[in-house]
């Protein structure tokens, strides 16, 4: 792990490119609807049941982190927009587009409008991101 001498944050990579500064959670959560805080407050309690989550405001997301990012997550006024890493392209008509970056590096990003579309599914798809934040998929 390389961890930015200026921030503090930490990276699986060296050198990873990144936007430093101050951010904090409230300014994230600040003048948002309740659901959009309460979906919000319940991808975080599902991304824990797999282990420890590092929660990571950023400038314009908030992405959650093992080893490596492995979700991110811009709430918006009345909804919340959001993606998982998983190390195979997955098609499903919630997705609302899947990005491959390599042969196990496939992005997959999806919009949440109300709580209770936070579920099983949407904890499986955090179940196997996080596998993939803690690079497990890398592993021979």
């Amino acid at each position: 792990m390389w961890t930015c001498p200026r921030c503090g944050r930490s990276f699986a990579n060296r050198n990873q490119p990144h936007a430093c500064g101050p951010l904090d959670l409230d300014r994230h959560l600040a003048g948002r609807d309740p659901e959009v805080v309460a979906i919000f407050e319940r991808l975080v309690e599902l991304a824990e049941r797999n282990g420890p989550v590092t929660v990571l405001p950023e400038k314009t997301r908030i992405a959650f982190q093992v080893r490596m990012s492995f979700a991110a997550f811009t709430l918006r006024r009345h909804w919340v927009d959001g993606h998982v890493v998983l190390a195979r392209r997955l098609e499903h008509p919630r997705f609302r587009r899947v990005e491959t970056f390599s042969p196990r590096n496939h992005l997959h990003q999806f919009r949440l409008e109300h709580l209770d579309e936070v579920d099983a599914e949407v904890a499986a798809w955090l179940a196997e991101a996080y596998r993939v934040g803690e690079q497990r998929h890398l592993a021979p």
